[in-house]
């Protein structure tokens, strides 16, 4: 695991930290860069981001495939709330992308475990994520994996915990009741399969579930803890999430930056 702590912004240094494993990939029209991308407000500065650097001609998406990480079940593609909007109206229409290219799951489906194997299928034929960017719940939940979620999981219906439905409800009019209570999403497997994983955190609210991400024993109480294992794990934060690590941890990493000074633009 690799912590960068940083006093820019996450999205903005995500975004750069994209752009720098893509170049390296050198994605063809035959061996596309497969990329794994969640939504929230954090994703929302990467994506501005990785606009700007498109719009500057410095990062191209010709030939890439992209791969939500969730979606609401029952709710509407073209609801204003739903993570298909979210991709389109923040990403997905300021950059020029094959439409076929795009894999949203899909939360409307008729049968949702063939659905999430469908998906996974997908994964596989394009030749497994390149690259998974995820944030870290409050709760310690990544995609939609709450507290207790299999941590050999892949994409499934998940009942979404009472904590998530309270935190999402701002997006309802500040009202749970109009939260969907079930959302398809990523497995913890699907995430430990990618090639590298990217996590960003921001905010005080995080610090307990990043403490517990860095410092803590694996364990389904916190899913997020199980990416311990996985080899190529970086995850860029703000001070303000780093409030519950010991003094010893936090000084550690920091003496760490420099090695990912380059992604600092």
């Amino acid at each position: 695991m690799r912590l960068i702590i940083t006093d820019k912004n996450v999205g903005h240094l995500a975004a750069f930290f994209v752009k720098e494993r893509m170049a390296a990939a050198k994605p063809t029209e035959n061996k596309n860069f497969v990329l794994g991308l969640p939504t929230g407000s954090t994703a929302i500065d990467m994506y501005k981001s990785l606009i700007e650097l498109y719009r500057r001609k410095e990062i191209y998406f010709d030939n890439v495939t992209t791969f939500n990480l969730d979606e609401y079940v029952g709710l509407p593609e073209d609801d204003k709330e739903s993570y298909h909007t979210f991709m389109y109206e923040n990403f997905f229409k300021y950059i020029k992308i094959d439409k076929k290219k795009i894999n949203i799951p899909n939360g409307n489906a008729p049968d949702l475990i063939k659905e999430g194997e469908e998906y996974e299928e997908k994964i596989a034929k394009a030749g497994g994520l390149d690259l998974f960017i995820g944030g870290l719940g409050e709760n310690g939940h990544v995609a939609f994996n709450e507290p207790y979620s299999s941590l050999s999981s892949i994409t499934r219906d998940k009942q979404l915990d009472k904590n998530t439905i309270i935190a999402n409800s701002r997006f309802f009019g500040n009202d749970p009741t109009k939260v969907p209570k079930t959302a398809m999403t990523m497995g913890m497997q699907t995430i430990l399969n990618a090639k590298e994983v990217l996590l960003l955190v921001t905010g005080e609210k995080k610090a307990l579930a990043l403490k517990h991400l860095v410092e803590g024993a694996i364990s389904h109480a916190w899913p997020a803890t199980v990416l311990q294992m996985h080899r190529k794990l970086v995850v860029i934060v703000d001070e303000a999430s780093c409030n519950e690590l010991t003094l010893k941890t936090y000084r550690y990493f920091k003496r760490l930056k420099d090695e990912f000074s380059h992604i600092y633009a």
